[in-house]
């Protein structure tokens, strides 16, 4: 066996092999995102069944194999098991997985990908809080973090900085805001209030630990849905199974 390494992380996904086995995927944040074999996982006595699933972050003591990491020890920190009874929140946490899986990569610092996912995690427990804004808050943010923020200070025509009672527009095409007599030049630009450019804001630069804590009111949210997930479309290629069952929960 070759030597131990320790990392902490959460498994982002989790496949079965064979009859009693899976392969995991962490996102760690010493290593980034690993490919993990868990030899016997699926046996009812094994000490990995429960640390397999997705949702658990840990601390797992892996060797390296050939192929793959091979899971030696964990230790769970948090396991999120309640998740699983709350539709649709369960899917919203998955397309949460689903998306960190989709810009993780190996030999990358996953820190703030990983505290920002244990928080949105978290946030999917406390019903005081709309799904809908959840997913808004955790798409805008992991574009943040991934180097894909959009323009929110500046019009991305004139350079100027809107003020309160400007008309704002948001073009997704030009990655960020512009002011309302220069929309003309953008022709997929939509308007957004004042406040939904406020809001944008605070999600893009508030402490991550300040996240969840607000709620919006008003044509805030149906503004917030249509800038987040249209541009996080625009910035991946990919269809979502949790998302498209998302999609069609809403009828």
């Amino acid at each position: 066996m070759s030597d131990l390494i320790s990392v902490q992380g959460v498994v982002i996904s989790s496949t079965p092999v064979g009859e009693y086995d899976r392969r995991i995927v962490l996102l760690t944040k010493e290593r980034g995102k690993i490919p993990v074999f868990a030899k016997g996982a699926r046996r009812l006595n094994s000490p990995f069944m429960a640390a397999s699933n997705p949702f658990v972050f840990g601390t797992f003591t892996l060797y390296e194999g050939r192929t793959s990491y091979n899971l030696n020890q964990v230790s769970i920190l948090y396991q999120f098991s309640e998740l699983a009874q709350l539709q649709p929140g369960v899917y919203y946490g998955y397309y949460f997985l689903e998306l960190a899986d989709y810009f993780g990569h190996e030999g990358t610092d996953e820190r703030e990908t990983m505290n920002l996912l244990y928080l949105t995690v978290k946030a999917l427990l406390k019903p005081q809080i709309d799904d809908r804004l959840i997913r808004c808050i955790y798409e805008l943010r992991l574009m943040c973090v991934q180097g894909m923020m959009p323009d929110l200070l500046n019009c991305s025509v004139s350079g100027k900085a809107p003020e309160e009672g400007d008309g704002v527009w948001f073009s997704w095409e030009a990655h960020g805001i512009c002011l309302e007599e220069y929309r003309g030049q953008l022709p997929d630009a939509a308007r957004i209030s004042f406040g939904t450019l406020t809001t944008l804001r605070y999600i893009a630069w508030s402490p991550m630990e300040k996240l969840y804590t607000f709620a919006v009111g008003g044509d805030v949210l149906p503004q917030l849905e249509m800038v987040c997930h249209r541009y996080t479309a625009r910035n991946t290629d990919r269809k979502f199974k949790s998302l498209q069952i998302l999609e069609m929960m809403k009828g």
